[in-house]
């Protein structure tokens, strides 16, 4: 299937936005259409990260855009950066979860928590795409209650700590050149940059994926890891709140990923069912087939507008991590029903490499529960709209 020029704008969303907004959109569409397409099938079926895109996207400033550019990134708005995670996603979420790591859950705590040192450091080469970052929060026995992690952080003699325990799940964390891991110290959760090829720290490859195949997913295993404070500790923040920030600043670029899945899959059914005959007519005739576009499209349109006011209150400082929460719940759900639908239209055909459907809808299984579970979102926005907590019984 030939790569489309246009994003799917039923509702003249193009026109909501700035020019630096669109020139951002139609440069991450080009490079997706270029270098993405052609190439990500192959990468996907044999379970392996394209590398070589890093360089070209930290030359585009794909890595840490609304990030300030005295440390090298683009400075761009929430909202252009939403649009690019869009463009990224529509590629694969492998492509977009690799920068959604680096910049969200890696240059974003260094640029927030960490000291001017570490970020002198490590921000203009992260942007440079010359070091790779990950994220190690969740754990093999704790994903949506981060409180209860076992992994831990023992002050020692001489300005060091001494970091014990593991990870799960965690993208970039094989090829990455600085970990930031959160553990239990004495004094709450605190966050620590832990570098490749430090003694006892380990970042094993996790195989046998039938989803996310194109991304990098690892474990991170630290056996009395010892890592100097000034270099390492994040000093600027304590407890919950800094991993929780980190994942906020995630979930907001999902939000919009996930409609850059639905659409390449909603974009790929629409044009199937216009050219696939059957009966001497083109299944778009038929009402069944037209109703599951005019949902699709539907649903794609609500999405899009939901983000985008999403990032205009992000850029204004006046959002809430629970409507941040609706808008990673809302998208992934209408992207994984979108390629559930976009597969019974090309039938057979659906499930075949040719045509993206299988692979964003096996991704999409992913992510509707990464970075937070659908469920737990759900009870996110209760506990907002109540002022009572779903989470603790009694």
């Amino acid at each position: 299937m030939s790569a489309t020029t246009e994003m799917t704008d039923y509702m003249g969303f193009q026109g909501l936005l700035t020019d630096e907004e669109k020139m951002v959109r139609a440069t991450a569409r080009k490079f997706v259409n270029d270098e993405v397409l052609p190439i990500i099938d192959g990468y996907a079926q044999s379970e392996t990260f394209p590398s070589h895109l890093v360089k070209p996207m930290a030359d585009l400033g794909f890595l840490g855009p609304n990030l300030p550019e005295k440390y090298g990134c683009a400075g761009l708005s929430n909202v252009a950066y939403g649009l690019l995670m869009y463009e990224l996603e529509r590629g694969d979420s492998g492509i977009r979860s690799f920068a959604s790591v680096q910049g969200s859950l890696v240059m974003y705590p260094i640029y927030a928590y960490g000291s001017d040192a570490q970020k002198e450091y490590w921000l203009p080469r992260m942007a440079r795409g010359e070091a790779i970052g990950c994220f190690g929060l969740t754990e093999p026995d704790f994903g949506s209650n981060p409180a209860g992690m076992r992994t831990s952080a023992v002050r020692e003699k001489g300005g060091k700590w001494k970091i014990n325990g593991s990870k799960m799940w965690i993208t970039n964390g094989s090829i990455a050149d600085v970990a930031v891991v959160w553990a239990k110290t004495g004094e709450g959760v605190r966050g620590f940059l832990v570098e490749k090829g430090t003694p006892g720290f380990t970042a094993p490859q996790m195989k046998g994926k039938w989803s996310l195949r194109a991304s990098v997913t690892s474990e991170l295993l630290f056996d009395d890891v010892v890592v100097d404070e000034e270099k390492s500790l994040l000093p600027n923040v304590k407890g919950l709140k800094g991993p929780l920030g980190c994942l906020t600043q995630a979930r907001y670029g999902i939000a919009w990923g996930a409609l850059g899945a639905a659409d390449a899959c909603y974009q790929t059914a629409l044009e199937y069912a216009l050219n696939r005959i059957q009966f001497d007519r083109p299944i778009a005739s038929f009402q069944l087939q037209q109703r599951k576009l005019a949902e699709m499209v539907t649903e794609i349109t609500k999405g899009q507008l939901l983000v985008l006011q999403l990032g205009r209150m992000k850029d204004q400082g006046k959002y809430t991590f629970a409507q941040v929460s609706m808008a990673k719940m809302n998208n992934v759900n209408v992207a994984l029903e979108t390629a559930r639908v976009a597969r019974t239209i090309l039938g057979a055909n659906g499930i075949m490499g040719e045509y993206p459907i299988m692979r964003h809808s096996a991704n999409m299984e992913s992510v509707y529960t990464y970075e937070g579970t659908h469920d737990m979102h759900l009870l996110i926005i209760g506990q907002e709209v109540t002022g009572i907590s779903a989470f603790r019984a009694g």
